[in-house]
C-alpha cells in the first residue's frame, strides 16, 4: 500500500516525464459530461454516458482508454471529436476551447483531429472508390488543385501499405485489414496533429491485428501523431500505451503510465480487468488468482451513489456508498480514485 502522506489531486494529470512526446498539452479535458435523453416505458429519463471526466493528453504520446462494455470510452473519443455536443465540461484543444463551439466553428479542428472507427467496412462509403474516399477530406485543404490530390492520393496509399492499383477500387474488393488500412489513410489525408483511434483492431482477424498495430506505431514515428486509443485489448493498450486511462461506468478510476498500470494497478476493478489477459505461459497461468466480479455493471441512467464501483468492489467499505472518491496522487504520473487507497 502507498504511504499515507499522498497529495489528493481533484482529476488525473500526467507528469511530463511519462510522455515519449513533449511536454505541451495539446489536449485538456475538465469535467467532461455526455448525457443522452432517453424515451421508454418509464417515460424520459438521462442516460449518463459521460459524467465529469477529466485529463490531458500531450504532444507525441498514445493514452490508451480502457474499460468494459458500456464504460463509456467511445462516447469520449466521438465528444471529443465533437461528433456529440456535450453536456457540460471543458474540451481544450492547442489552447482554444472546443466544446460548446457551433459547427460552423470548427472547421479547423477538423483538420487537426480525425478519428479510426472501430468497422473498416461501415465506416466506409460503398459506392466510392478508394480515390474518391481519400480525395473528399482534401476539400478542406484549401489550395490543392487535380493533380496535388492526385499525388496526395499516391503518398497515402504509399503511407498505410497499399499500392496505386488499389486507389480505383471500391471497399467490398478488399479485406477487412485492408479496409482499417484505407480507414487511417483517410485520417491522415489532412496532415491531423491527432488521431482518436476506436476499437482499430477489434474488428479484424488475429494474424491481422498486430500489423494494424505494427503501421499505427510506425506512422506515429514518422509524422509525430498523438493518439487517443480506445480499446478492450488489454495486451494491445499496454503494447502501444505511453499512459492509459481506466475508465468505469462514465468516470475515469485510474490513470498511471502503461508499465506502471500493469506491474502495480491499485483500483480493484483495474486489478480485475488485468487478471483476465492471458499469460503465454501455461505454468503462471495456472497459479494466478482470477479476479471474478460478481453482478452486472449498473445502469449509466441510475448510477450507484458514492462510488460507482461500489456495488461489484470486493473491497468496498461503508464510506464508498456515501462519498465519491478523490483521486490520490502515488506520485510519477500514477492516480487513483479509491478510498481505500493511501489509507
Amino acid at each position: 500500500m502507498p504511504a499515507t502522506n499522498h497529495a489528493h489531486a481533484a482529476v488525473p494529470s500526467v507528469n511530463p516525464a511519462t510522455a515519449k512526446g513533449s511536454s505541451e498539452v495539446i489536449l485538456k479535458v475538465r469535467d467532461l459530461k455526455k448525457h443522452f435523453d432517453i424515451r421508454g416505458a418509464r417515460g424520459r429519463q438521462t442516460l449518463k454516458a459521460l459524467d465529469g471526466v477529466s485529463f490531458e493528453v500531450r504532444r507525441g504520446e498514445t493514452v490508451g482508454v480502457v474499460g468494459e462494455s458500456g464504460c463509456g470510452k467511445t462516447t469520449l473519443g466521438r465528444t471529443i471529436i465533437r461528433l456529440y455536443r456535450p453536456t457540460e465540461g471543458s474540451i481544450e484543444f492547442l489552447g482554444r476551447e472546443v466544446a460548446h463551439l457551433p459547427e460552423s466553428s470548427l472547421r479547423w479542428m477538423r483538420r487537426e483531429v480525425q478519428m479510426i472507427f472501430q468497422d473498416p467496412y461501415a465506416s466506409l462509403n460503398p459506392r466510392m472508390t478508394v480515390n474518391d474516399i481519400l480525395t473528399e477530406p482534401l476539400e478542406l485543404a484549401k489550395g490543392l488543385d487535380q493533380s496535388q490530390r492526385r499525388q496526395r492520393v499516391r503518398e497515402l496509399l504509399d503511407l498505410v501499405g497499399l499500392s496505386q492499383e488499389h486507389a480505383n477500387r471500391y471497399p467490398h474488393e478488399f479485406s477487412g485489414g485492408q479496409r482499417q488500412r484505407i480507414g487511417i489513410a483517410r485520417a491522415l489525408a489532412v496532415n491531423p496533429s491527432v488521431i482518436i483511434a476506436d476499437e482499430p483492431i477489434s474488428a479484424l482477424d488475429v494474424s491481422i491485428q498486430a500489423q494494424i498495430v505494427n503501421l499505427l506505431e510506425e506512422l506515429q514515428n514518422e509524422l509525430g501523431l498523438t493518439y487517443m486509443v480506445v480499446a478492450h485489448d488489454l495486451s494491445m493498450v499496454k503494447h502501444i500505451s505511453d499512459r492509459v486511462l481506466v475508465m468505469y461506468l462514465g468516470k475515469i478510476v485510474e490513470v498511471a503510465p502503461s508499465n506502471m498500470l500493469y506491474e502495480r494497478p491499485q483500483h480493484p476493478y483495474t486489478k480485475a480487468l488485468l487478471s483476465a489477459i492471458p499469460i503465454p505461459d501455461p505454468r503462471a497461468e495456472a497459479r494466478r488468482r482470477r479476479i471474478v466480479l460478481k453482478g452486472d455493471v449498473p445502469s449509466p441512467i441510475n448510477p450507484p451513489s458514492g462510488c460507482r464501483f461500489r456495488t461489484r468492489c470486493p473491497e468496498a467499505v461503508e464510506i464508498c456508498a456515501h462519498k465519491e472518491p478523490e483521486f490520490v496522487d502515488l506520485g510519477d504520473g500514477h492516480q487513483v480514485a479509491c478510498h481505500k487507497v493511501g489509507v
